[in-house]
């Protein structure tokens, strides 16, 4: 049943963009439909515009219509993600794939598995505490730059982009992992860092 869950909220959240003009005739839906539904649990990492295409499907009622009552929770890290769905407050996670790595390099029994890639490149920015009209990688040599959590994707994804750039991430770059990447906008902003590596965030659906 958990596969079949899962494999239904792929599939929806895919289509929703496709499916915008689309829906059930007003007869095909009822009280009892709606209350027979499966419900699932889905905890998002953040809640992000790169998520934008399951919120359409959310607001469409596209998962009611396929019987599935979801509900949406904001995990706010890949670590607490990974946690709701190890103590089963969550059935479902959408969070980087190296939470997955970690808890089965960890000797988990009841390790998570990966199932879906639903966002093609990383959506995280890097942003500068003053302009810069060309800017290039070597302008971080020396800087101080808020990276994330140790161990996460957009700190990862980060250190690969040094590295193809030639710029050694433990040398080169004075890397601050000690903040939570959920709240490294916050030290940004209170004057930490001459560089940091942010994502696009959603205040509200």
């Amino acid at each position: 049943m958990k596969k079949r869950i899962c494999g239904l909220l792929l599939t929806i959240t895919m289509l929703a963009c496709v499916l915008c003009g689309c829906s059930l005739p007003s007869g095909d839906k009822s009280d009892t439909a709606v209350a027979s539904n499966t419900p699932v649990v889905l905890n998002e990492v953040a809640h992000s515009i790169f998520y934008a295409p399951m919120y359409v499907a959310i607001e469409e009622g596209y998962f009611a219509e396929e019987g599935i009552d979801l509900t949406l929770v904001t995990g706010f890290g890949a670590d607490k993600t990974m946690t709701a769905l190890l103590t089963d407050e969550a059935d479902i996670g959408f969070m980087g794939s190296e939470s997955t790595i970690y808890t089965y390099s960890g000797g988990a029994s009841d390790y998570a598995v990966n199932f879906a890639q639903l966002t093609q490149r990383a959506g995280n920015f890097l942003v500068s505490r003053e302009p810069v009209d060309d800017f290039d990688w070597d302008m971080l040599i020396g800087k101080d730059v808020l990276g994330g959590r140790a161990g996460g994707m957009p700190e990862m994804v980060f250190e690969y982009i040094l590295k193809k750039n030639n710029i050694n991430p433990a040398t080169d770059v004075n890397i601050d992992q000690s903040i939570d990447f959920g709240s490294t906008a916050a030290a940004f902003s209170g004057g930490q860092g001459d560089f940091s590596v942010v994502r696009v965030y959603l205040l509200h659906l």
